[in-house]
């Protein structure tokens, strides 16, 4: 499994165990102190003599370039944050299809239906499913019931 953390905060933990391990500190030691374990610092001396810092940098992501910036990503972001009603569609609820039309429309760029689900999902959002709730509905009328009726109800049950 990957480590967590960006490509940059990963090749800072391996420099700084190079720094650690030039002022002389032992593997074990330089392990305990950035939190790792010891044949991860093996593995990073081993590099670091072979390949000098070169060896520690961290390398391009495998894949196609994403078709979408991180400054496009914040925007799209954002965009669905005020609302699928600002967008300019009728209602609030934001679909993948809508979203799909939004990108396409904003950046030029048209994704597979299944492939916005992912998009979405990496900027945080999840699905929510709409509660359905009848229109003619009496919130009044239901919290009263539940302060009297309720608990009259409740004690009739024997519990």
């Amino acid at each position: 499994m990957r480590t967590k953390g960006t490509p940059a905060e990963l090749e800072a933990r391996r420099l700084r165990a190079a720094e650690l391990l030039g002022r002389g500190k032992g593997t074990g030691e330089v392990a305990g102190l950035i939190g790792v374990t010891p044949s991860c610092v093996s593995k990073w001396k081993k590099a670091l003599r072979k390949r000098g810092v070169e060896g520690l940098r961290a390398k391009p992501l495998p894949g196609r370039k994403p078709r979408l910036s991180a400054a496009q990503r914040r925007r799209l972001a954002a965009a669905i944050k005020r609302g699928a009603a600002a967008a300019g569609y009728d209602g609030d609820l934001w679909t993948c299809r809508r979203v799909r039309d939004l990108i396409g429309k904003t950046f030029g760029v048209w994704y597979d239906l299944n492939h916005v689900g992912r998009i979405l999902h990496a900027l945080g959002f999840s699905v929510q499913k709409p509660e359905a709730r009848a229109r003619e509905r009496d919130e009044k009328a239901i919290a009263n019931w539940r302060k009297h009726d309720w608990p009259r109800i409740k004690e009739t049950r024997g519990g």
